[in-house]
């Protein structure tokens, strides 16, 4: 049976303002036939969903949301966004005007008091008038003013609740409405029918919803800012192209260009697209994309990457990858889906958010009940009971994690370091023993060949020793050029340098991490290291020497005869030392594990500062050490670069795959550096812990925020501490804390690793 398809979508969810919210939009979508997957996304106000199309319509998911209390638009081709930062400065004004009515209210309501204080004694003298208005008067226009400001600027609130009640769900506008509204329905009361001992709390309604007003648009800004990374990022692929035709440029969009197309670019201008340059020499500044600093010099064959930034030279290059499987658009969609995961962390706070809001209610009907029945003050016990209401914050429990998850995915983007989510960053926070591969991840994982060696004791009749090195060479580069490791690129190179040709190879085999066999000009041909010759049975001479060290030996045999050997030589790359240094520094176990021989892999050791290593594994002993590590206690953070590493970064409790190129997004780690550099290596993990600590600074401050801060307002400590927390204050404390949050989770974007 053919299986089912399968779409995904990201729709705009529009009302949410707390953790509570989140969870009943996810609820929502998830119990809509069709749907497989949702996540909704707090700091974005977005929901990623994967559903049937056959079952699951978008309008459909539109509906879903609208039924739970919120509201959501199908995104529409080609439909240009809401200006985000038109809405932020809309609620900054309507802050600041409830805030200047609330102040103003406090000043008018302060005739209406039960007692003559000191206070009311200077503000008699400095406004005499004030005293002399009849305090009905003063009592109808606060009630007029305070019902037009808080029905203009709280109108969202006071909605958003409405549909959450009706849908049988409460969040964060649910305490806030039901606060300022016992506040305004009594001081109403008050008004129509005054007595004495009836206060008024006109103030306290504003200046609570100023205050949350004031703390939404300063949240959202520093969301905004949080996001930055992501948004420049996008911004950096330019929009058009100067494709060049017959000698000819023209400027055409981006999306007329085509694979193989020339395309021209000048100084100063980004790349549009991946491609290889044909014409000219530049520098290349890549430090958006890989966090490379340093300016890279390109010139005829040298590859480029869209968005990076042409510095000094006009080139002309051919198009190779583009839109959306450009580098640029893998990393700007993996840091989308990074920061819209959930990390294990964030489970806690979803589990609080679910219940908190009803639980926040019932503590305001007991704290009611305990006041009344205590002090026998009905204005106290509303006082008090207003104040849990509306200091009460969900928002920051909501945004603990995933703010610092958001700020630090986009840091680590632009230091080159791309984790794939939240539980990745929280897995690759808590290891302890690190597993390098040697090729290409310590080395540069280019090798030269050193010797080429033919084994056959005598030359073949009328030809020279020498002709017969090349003509094995050239029979080893047909097989090895159907091969990506770095050994066949030495062969492949070294071939190429001395003008050798040869016809493509058939039947390539490869063995990973071993060699391959392969059909070239009518022979059977076996390229590999021992291992593969004692799984083939192939006979190795043993009167040859030993490779050098620091050498790499590689065997050839041709119809299944061992017929010559090539030995490289890998470089160290320049950072590898510092890093393990760095490594060692944090307290991490570190190993090398390669495929390549012992005699290889000691100097390498040798020179990086690694005393463990363990030589001559292929992808099953990489597989099967990893795993006794793990099974021993350790939790292994493994780094590889090829498909032989494959398995082994799966294994691990955190895979690090080094490089970049066309394939970024299917490799099989965890975390992908994009600059083939060690010094990343350290850089990744520092990252990944400092953004887990900062999670865990911002639960700790959400959580002892509602501890202590619930129990303040409901007078708990009464009387050294109630005074403190009137409504208005609870309100301002309450604006403060998921402020705080953001805030702390912001100091992220400027974090910088100790190795660069």
């Amino acid at each position: 049976m053919a299986s089912r398809s399968r779409e995904s979508l990201t729709l705009p969810v529009l009302g949410m303002t707390c953790a509570a919210c989140q969870h009943h939009v996810e609820q929502a979508l998830r119990s809509t036939a069709g749907v497989e997957w949702a996540h909704v996304d707090l700091m974005a106000h977005r929901a990623s969903v994967v559903f049937d199309p056959e079952l699951a319509a978008p309008e459909k998911l539109v509906e879903a949301i609208r039924g739970a209390g919120y509201d959501a638009v199908a995104p529409r081709a080609g439909e240009a966004p809401g200006n985000e930062h038109d809405d932020v400065a809309d609620a900054a004004r309507k802050a600041w005007a409830t805030l200047a009515a609330g102040a103003l209210a406090m000043l008018l309501a302060m005739p209406l008091g039960l007692e003559m204080s000191a206070a009311d004694r200077v503000l008699m003298r400095m406004l005499p008038w004030l005293y002399a208005v009849p305090a009905d008067a003063l009592r109808w226009f606060l009630l007029l003013l305070t019902a037009g400001v808080a029905a203009w600027a709280g109108r969202s609130i006071y909605l958003s609740a409405v549909r959450a009640l009706r849908h049988g769900a409460t969040n964060m506008n649910t305490l806030v409405s039901l606060g300022t509204g016992v506040a305004f329905v009594y001081s109403a009361f008050a008004t129509i029918a005054p007595a004495p001992g009836r206060q008024v709390y006109f103030d306290a309604v504003l200046l609570i919803l100023g205050f949350l007003m004031l703390g939404k648009s300063l949240e959202a800004r520093a969301k905004r800012r949080a996001l930055g990374a992501l948004d420049a990022l996008v911004r950096l692929r330019p929009a058009t192209a100067r494709r060049v035709l017959d000698g000819m440029q023209t400027l055409v969009p981006l999306e007329e260009v085509r694979p193989g197309d020339s395309i021209a670019v000048l100084p100063g201008e980004r790349f549009p697209v991946d491609a290889t340059i044909v014409e000219g020499r530049t520098t290349v500044d890549e430090s958006m994309l890989t966090g490379e600093s340093t300016p890279l010099e390109r010139g005829p064959g040298g590859r480029v990457l869209a968005g990076s930034l042409n510095y000094d030279g006009a080139v002309v290059c051919r198009a190779e990858s583009l839109g959306e499987d450009t580098v640029l658009a893998q990393m700007a969609r993996m840091m989308d889906e990074a920061q819209s995961s959930r990390a294990p962390m964030e489970r806690l706070a979803d589990r609080a958010s679910a219940i908190f809001v009803p639980a926040v209610l019932a503590l305001a009907g007991i704290t009611f009940a305990a006041w009344l029945l205590a002090a026998h003050s009905l204005p106290l016990a509303l006082a008090n009971t207003v104040a849990v209401l509306v200091i009460a914050c969900p928002c920051a429990m909501g945004l603990a994690v995933p703010a610092a998850l958001t700020v630090a995915v986009g840091r680590g983007a632009q230091l080159g370091v791309l984790f794939k989510g939240g539980e990745a960053v929280e897995r690759l926070a808590h290891v302890n023993v690190v597993v390098l591969d040697k090729t290409g991840t310590l080395t540069v994982g280019r090798p030269v060949l050193e010797k080429v060696q033919a084994t056959e004791k005598q030359a073949t009749e009328g030809q020279a020793t020498g002709n017969r090195e090349r003509e094995l060479l050239r029979m080893a580069a047909a097989a090895e050029e159907r091969s990506n490791h770095p050994l066949a690129h030495a062969v492949v190179d070294f071939s190429s340098g001395l003008g050798l040709a040869w016809k493509a190879a058939q039947d390539v085999q490869v063995y990973p991490g071993r060699g391959l066999t392969a059909r070239v000009e009518g022979h059977d041909c076996v390229l590999g290291n021992e291992a593969l010759f004692r799984e083939l049975a192939v006979a190795l001479p043993s009167d040859v020497a030993a490779p050098e060290p620091g050498t790499t030996r590689l065997w050839m045999a041709v119809d299944g005869a061992t017929t010559a050997y090539f030995d490289a030589r890998d470089a160290l790359r320049p950072d590898a030392a510092a890093a393990v240094t760095a490594l060692h520094r944090e307290g991490l176990r570190v190993l090398m594990l390669t495929g390549d021989s012992a005699a290889a892999a000691e100097p390498i050791a040798q020179q990086a500062g690694i005393v463990e290593f363990e030589a001559g594994l292929d992808p099953a002993g990489k597989l099967a050490r990893v795993r006794a590590l793990q099974q021993s206690g350790a939790r292994v953070a493994m780094v590889g670069d090829g498909i032989n590493d494959a398995a082994a970064l799966v294994q691990a409790d955190a895979g690090i795959a080094m490089g970049a190129g066309a394939d970024l997004a299917q490799e099989a780690g965890d975390v992908l550096l994009l600059r083939a550099q060690p010094s990343a290596i350290p850089a990744a993990l520092a990252l990944a812990r400092a953004a887990v600590r900062v999670m865990r600074e911002n639960l700790g401050w959400a959580v002892g925020y509602n501890l202590l801060g619930i129990p303040l307002a409901a007078g708990v400590f009464y009387p050294a501490f109630h005074i403190l927390l009137t409504p208005w204050l609870a309100a301002a404390a309450m604006a403060l804390s998921s402020v705080c949050v953001v805030g702390n989770s912001l100091r992220l974007r400027g974090w910088r690793p100790a190795v660069a």
